[in-house]
């Protein structure tokens, strides 16, 4: 597919930002006149892909997520988080309702349904992973699923083994708490450029913080993996510069594939 600017950008590479709906990127990124319910069919001109937040504090209505789909172009693809509810209220344990009425609403995006985020708070420990264990033993196939972790213990072999072996990417993180990794767990690769809160508001509806110099070295890092055809899903946060359309183009034009 090609993005808004003309770039080429493969098949396998699926771009964006985290969120969409900013009233503080009107003027800059929106147009002043757009309302909010605009928002994601011009986002979707734009970008090809884009991480759901709000899915992380609810289950969305199957309503919704039929909108969602309509008002995006066929390639247009969709990652979404779990909710808390599962993976930080009740830390997998007891959530099968949830996870069902969740993965059966999310479902109706059919191919435009990226990859699904399991995001573990930093008290998830090596004591939990027996539970992981068992709750992706558990998920249906035929999804692609992604951890993020908070928790460096949880940075070993044995934690990678059980990922690999449930075809299951670590999401690595770009975060002051947490170190780099380059871990490939799954068929796919999964980037969240999460950015520093203490430092980057990321409600300035513009850049506060140069980063272009990082997403070039993330780029030269990812190439090789993206020639190759790696399916690649990759969200940058309204923290990381303070202005993540800036930073998606920024990378998608660093790792143009001729």
């Amino acid at each position: 597919m090609a993005d808004a600017q003309g770039k080429r950008v493969a098949a396998n590479v699926h771009v964006g930002t985290m969120g969409w709906s900013y009233d503080f990127w009107k003027g800059n990124f929106y147009p002043e006149n757009l309302t909010s319910k605009e928002f994601l069919a011009y986002y979707a001109k734009q970008f090809g892909s884009v991480e759901v937040d709000s899915t992380f504090y609810r289950i969305p209505r199957a309503q919704t997520v039929t909108e969602w789909k309509q008002q995006t172009p066929e390639d247009f693809m969709f990652s979404l988080k779990f909710p808390q509810v599962i993976t930080h209220v009740k830390m997998l344990k007891d959530c099968r309702e949830e996870t069902k009425v969740f993965l059966e609403h999310v479902g109706l995006l059919g191919e435009k349904l990226g990859a699904l985020l399991l995001q573990f708070p930093p008290m998830f420990r090596q004591q939990h992973v027996p539970l992981l264990k068992d709750f992706l033993e558990l998920l249906p196939k035929g999804y692609r699923y992604a951890v993020e972790v908070r928790n460096k213990s949880l940075l070993n072999a044995d934690f990678y083994r059980l990922l690999r072996d449930n075809n299951v990417a670590l999401a690595w993180a770009d975060s002051p708490s947490m170190p780099l990794t380059d871990e490939v767990t799954a068929d796919f690769v999964y980037v969240r450029w999460e950015g520093d809160r203490k430092k980057v508001t990321g409600t300035l509806g513009k850049t506060e913080g140069d980063k272009i110099v990082q997403i070039q070295e993330w780029a030269d890092r990812l190439k090789p993996l993206l020639v190759k055809g790696t399916e690649f899903f990759g969200y940058f946060s309204k923290h990381y510069s303070g202005y993540p359309p800036s930073d998606a183009n920024e990378f998608l034009n660093q790792v143009k594939i001729a």
